[in-house]
């Protein structure tokens, strides 16, 4: 099975920024791709942003764009999910998850994917 895990949550005022990392000793993320999930109490798991594999090709839901920034670093094998510009909405548990590409389905949906991390909490309080 699959293991992703996700590090870098935690509380901050709106405004502050964070960066999440999503990791695994059991395969190369690069030969994925990697999406950002966050789920707040009573709503729906809904994509924040992905990244492609080999092209590095990136996207973002509009509610985030601009003020977030995912990247990978190969050399660590992990991806990064930079959170600048933080708003109280943000607050949720963010989740990470891999894919493969020409998985069938769009990439902002939990379905298209079939492995993920345990989540981290982002708290950001007005």
């Amino acid at each position: 099975e699959v293991q992703l895990v996700e590090s870098g949550g935690g509380l901050v005022q709106a405004g502050g920024s964070l960066r999440l990392s999503c990791a695994t000793s059991r395969f190369t993320l690069d030969d994925y791709i990697i999406g950002w999930f966050r789920q707040a109490p009573g709503k729906e798991r809904e994509g924040v942003s992905y990244i492609s594999s080999g092209d590095r090709t990136t996207a973002y839901a509009d509610s985030v764009k601009g003020r977030f920034t995912i990247s990978r670093d190969n050399a660590k094998n992990t991806v990064y999910l930079q959170m600048n510009s933080l708003k109280p909405e943000d607050t949720a548990v963010y989740y990470c998850a891999a894919t493969f590409l020409g998985a069938l389905g769009s990439y902002y949906s939990p379905k298209t994917y079939p492995h993920w991390g345990q989540g981290t909490q982002v708290t950001v309080s007005s």
